[in-house]
This record gives C-alpha cells, sequence and structure tokens, in this order.
C-alpha cells in the first residue's frame, strides 16, 4: 500500500530532479564537455578552460548556498544597494534617532543616557555637529510635504553640501533619541562597525551615512544567507526567498536601523524551526550554534519577537544531534535568552516615561504606559473595542506597508509591486514541502504567531498611544514581517494542497524562476517609483 509519506518521497524526487540550480542539467554537459576534450587539439582544450573554470565556479557557489540562497545574495545585494544610494540621508525610518544610537553604541554607550530637556524626560546622547546639520536638514525637508507632483526632496544639492562635511568628532551636541534608547546595543552592532570604520578612514558626513547602511545591508545578507542554506534542499527555501526580499525588508536593509538586523534574526530562527519541526531533519553544528545564539540575540534586538526566539525548544534534541545530558541546552538558552530580555527591559523601563514627546507637544503628557495597562486589567472590553476600531480603520493600510510604506516620505509601492509579491507569495506556497510537524507543536507555533501580533499591538498601545485615544495608534505593517515565515508554515501544515504539474508531480524550475522574476518586479517597481517621487 503506497503511504502519503512514499508519495511525497516520491514528489520529493522528482521535484530535485527539476531543481532550479540546474545543477543535474549543468553536469551533463560538463562531462561531455570533458570527454570532448579528451579528444580534442590541447588549443581547442584552452579555449574551453576559462569558460569552464567559470561554470564549475558558478555552479559550485549555487550548491554551496543553495539556489534560493545565491539568488538572494544577487537580489537583494543589487537592490539593497540601490535602495542605500536613492534614499535620502536619514529618511528611513526613525533613521535619525536610530542613527543617533548607533553612534552612542560605536562610542561605548550601551545602556540608555538620560539627557536634560526641558520638555520632559529624556534621552539620548551626543552627535557631530556637522551629523546633526545633515540630520536638521533632512528633518525639514521629509516634513514640508510639498504639494504633487513636485519631488519630495526640496535640493538634492543641499545633501550634497552638507554631506560633504568632515565628521567633527571633536564638536558634538546633545541629541534626543528616547524611541531608540529602549534597544540594546545588540542590533546596532553592524551598524556600529560601520560608523567607527568609516571614522578609522576619515569618510565625511555622507559617506559615513552610506557605509553604516551598507554594513547593516551586508550583515542581513550573510545572516539571511546563512538561513536560506539550512532549507536548501527543500522546496520551501522559495517562499522564505520572497518573504525576505520583499520590498519594505529590504528598503530596511538599505538603511540604519536596528529592524535589519532584528527581521534577519527572525528570518534565521524561523528557518532552523521549519527545519527542525516542520521538515523533521537535523540541523549541521553550525545551525545548532546559530539556533542557540538567536535565542539569545533575538530578545535583545526587539522585545516584541521574544517568544518567536523561544520556539528553538521546540526543535527535538534528536534533530540538534543532542544526547540525554545536551538535550535540555535549548532550554537552558531559551531560560538564559528570557533572563536577558528580562534584564534589558528593567535597564530601558525608564525611557517609556518620555516616549510621549514622540508625539505633537499637546500630547507630550498623554503617553503614559502604567495608566494604559491599568486600563487594560481594570477594562479589558474597552481595550477590545479600541483594538477592533483598529482593525476596522486601518487594516488596510498596514497591509500596504506589509509589502511597503517607504520610509519618512511615506511613499507606498505602487500597485505592481504588491501584485507582483502576492504572484510570488501564491507560486511560492504553491510548490512548498508538504510539512510533517506534530499536532501539539504546530499548535504551540501558532500559538506564538498571534501571541506576537498581540505584543506588537499592547506594546504600542502602552508606549505611543495617548490615553484615551480611539484606537491603537503606531502599528505599522512591516512589524508583522519578522512573523510571516512561522505563519505560513502553520499554514501550510494545515493545508495540504500544493501545485502540480500534468504528471502530478510538483514542479520547481518554472515556479521558482517565475517568483525571481516577480520579486524583481517588485522591487524594480518600488525603487523606481521611490527615486521618481523623492527626486523628480
Amino acid at each position: 500500500m503506497t503511504t502519503q509519506a512514499d508519495k511525497e518521497a516520491a514528489d520529493r524526487r522528482a521535484s530535485d530532479r527539476e531543481a532550479v540550480t540546474g545543477e543535474a542539467d549543468a553536469e551533463q554537459p560538463n562531462r561531455d564537455e570533458s570527454n570532448r576534450e579528451s579528444g580534442d587539439a590541447g588549443v581547442g582544450a584552452e579555449q574551453r578552460q576559462p569558460s569552464d573554470l567559470f561554470r564549475r565556479t558558478r555552479s559550485g557557489i549555487a550548491h554551496h548556498l543553495g539556489p534560493a540562497a545565491a539568488v538572494f545574495v544577487l537580489v537583494a545585494g543589487v537592490f539593497g544597494i540601490v535602495f542605500a544610494t536613492i534614499i535620502p540621508p536619514f529618511w528611513g525610518h526613525d533613521e535619525i534617532t536610530q542613527f543617533g544610537r548607533a553612534y552612542q553604541v560605536a562610542h561605548g554607550g550601551f545602556t540608555p543616557e538620560r539627557i536634560t530637556d526641558d520638555r520632559g524626560v529624556s534621552y539620548g546622547g551626543q552627535i557631530p555637529l556637522s551629523v546633526d546639520g545633515l540630520m536638521g536638514y533632512a528633518f525639514t525637508d521629509y516634513n514640508r510635504h510639498p504639494t504633487e507632483p513636485a519631488p519630495l526632496a526640496a535640493d538634492e544639492t543641499a545633501y550634497d553640501r552638507l554631506g560633504s562635511a568632515p565628521v567633527t568628532t571633536t564638536a558634538t551636541k546633545q541629541m534626543w533619541f528616547t524611541n531608540t534608547a529602549a534597544y540594546s546595543p545588540v542590533p546596532y552592532v553592524p551598524a556600529a562597525v560601520g560608523i567607527r570604520l568609516a571614522q578609522a578612514i576619515g569618510l565625511d558626513v555622507g559617506d559615513t551615512v552610506l557605509l553604516t547602511r551598507l554594513a547593516g545591508l551586508l550583515a542581513y545578507l550573510v545572516i539571511v544567507a546563512f538561513a536560506l542554506r539550512a532549507l536548501r534542499t527543500f522546496r520551501i527555501q522559495w517562499l522564505v526567498f520572497t518573504i525576505a526580499v520583499l520590498p519594505i525588508a529590504l528598503f530596511q536593509a538599505g538603511t540604519v536601523t536596528a529592524d535589519t538586523v532584528t527581521n534577519a534574526l527572525a528570518v534565521l530562527v524561523s528557518c532552523l524551526v521549519v527545519k527542525g519541526v516542520f521538515l523533521d531533519t537535523r540541523l549541521t553544528k553550525a545551525e545548532v550554534v546559530a539556533a542557540l545564539a538567536a535565542t539569545l540575540a533575538l530578545p535583545l534586538s526587539k522585545p516584541t519577537y521574544v517568544i518567536l526566539a523561544m520556539l528553538v525548544v521546540l526543535i527535538p534534541a534528536r534533530q540538534y544531534g543532542f544526547g540525554r545530558v545536551l538535550r535540555w541546552l535549548p532550554w537552558c538558552f531559551a531560560a538564559l535568552g528570557a533572563i536577558l530580555f528580562a534584564v534589558w527591559m528593567k535597564i530601558a523601563a525608564p525611557t517609556g516615561d518620555g516616549m510621549g514627546l514622540m508625539r505633537k507637544p499637546s500630547e507630550w503628557r498623554s503617553v503614559r504606559p502604567g495608566d494604559q495597562l491599568h486600563g487594560i486589567l481594570s477594562d479589558p472590553v474597552h481595550f477590545a473595542n479600541t483594538f477592533g476600531d483598529s482593525i476596522w480603520y486601518r487594516d488596510e493600510k498596514w497591509f500596504i506597508q506589509f509589502f511597503g510604506e517607504l520610509g519618512f516620505a511615506y511613499v507606498d509601492v505602487p500597485a505592481l509591486s504588491i501584485l507582483a509579491c502576492l504572484l510570488a507569495l501564491a507560486v511560492s506556497a504553491g510548490i512548498a514541502d508538504r510539512l510533517t510537524g506534530n499536532r501539539w507543536r504546530t499548535w504551540i507555533v501558532a500559538l506564538t504567531v498571534l501571541a506576537s501580533v498581540a505584543m506588537i499591538y499592547v506594546t504600542l498601545y502602552m508606549s505611543f498611544t495617548p490615553v484615551g485615544y480611539w484606537m491603537i495608534d503606531g502599528v505599522q505593517g512591516r512589524y508583522f514581517v519578522p512573523l510571516a515565515i512561522a505563519g505560513f508554515a502553520v499554514l501550510l501544515r494545515w493545508m495540504p494542497l500544493r501545485l502540480s504539474d500534468s504528471r502530478g508531480v510538483t514542479p520547481v524550475r518554472g515556479p521558482a524562476i517565475t517568483v525571481v522574476v516577480a520579486t524583481v518586479v517588485a522591487l524594480a517597481a518600488a525603487a523606481i517609483k521611490y527615486n521618481v517621487l523623492i527626486w523628480g
């Protein structure tokens, strides 16, 4: 009798022969080429050697990384650099305060620093005067909101002029960044390295910002490529690829923000959980180390995703390669991650009293986390109604933001980008492997995703929404991107439907090409629209 497992195994074998790398197709020509060379004249063989070397090198890289990881490095690298160069300095999401915190970390300021501010409780640090000059101009510029169709950026030459100034490390001024002072130093490590490197080689202000952006992009490429490599023998790698190259993900990777590392770590944890729990496959030693390290790093990157990091304990001990003694090691790391998270939350808690300064002056005293928590506990029905109103009035905005509301210019990605992303998601999910996680583990992952979504709303209700406000303010669709892979894994576990060809086999090559083309179209359309609207 043929079981479902037998069908899936046959399906995988048939699909593997059609892998998008084309390795099976590429190896045969190489063997034929070798046979021809053995009988040809030496001159002909010498003429073919350079192309053969290039082909072998390319095939070797694709084989080592896996098809999705190799394509990811190329696509994300190109468009990440594009975004890093076309986005005006400090026009990313909170990029002014994100850079301020990164600069503080780069110079040894790891904990929140209280600063003097007549407006109220404030945290921040010192920033070079020349950097502050560019920040001030950018802040004024992206708040102009000119009438259409005028370019959103007023004067490109002003950025060139201010960006060409040297970084005045000895002449500094106090800067406010309470909102990012609450973050631990962990997600700022790549940016801090970029700042120190720029300082060491004497770059000017504009190039310092660019190098800091590229340092974050490099971290995103390395971490996500490693995560994709873990799934290189499975078709679900293309779903992860699609999520990792969403326009909003690469836009953020091209700016200075803690979200770059946070998103990358969330992808890493999700991929390893999918491999160990839903694909029932053993992790390599490097993947085991990465899983344990991410359990500590992700909770310190963004509190919202602390529960997601804890999912590594669901991976069976046999998939870690652990025996009776070491089987508790993931639990120990999860406990340590939770402790570090709690310690940092204790350290950063006072910054919550100053978050009201993010709002307009009339609301500076209206953001009171303690009062909001009391309101949730004493009248949960009112909070539920507020939550419901938020969905009815803002869900379509969050949907668009999931694909891309680009920076503080608030440029929505074009409809073409959203349609292309939806196509890529549908195709990549349709060819994904049939997942086999047991019922209780699947339910735990599902509840973790739901709890993480709830934490997004509760956190913003307490730390950003004025007391008595009619909705939960500050929610953005990009906050749900780190949860997408785990969410899709649960849906694919419960949904057995997959795409198949006329032979009843799930194809790979054609769908993979479709996914890559669709994502490139989405990214190109987003980049072109952003560049046109910003610079004209």
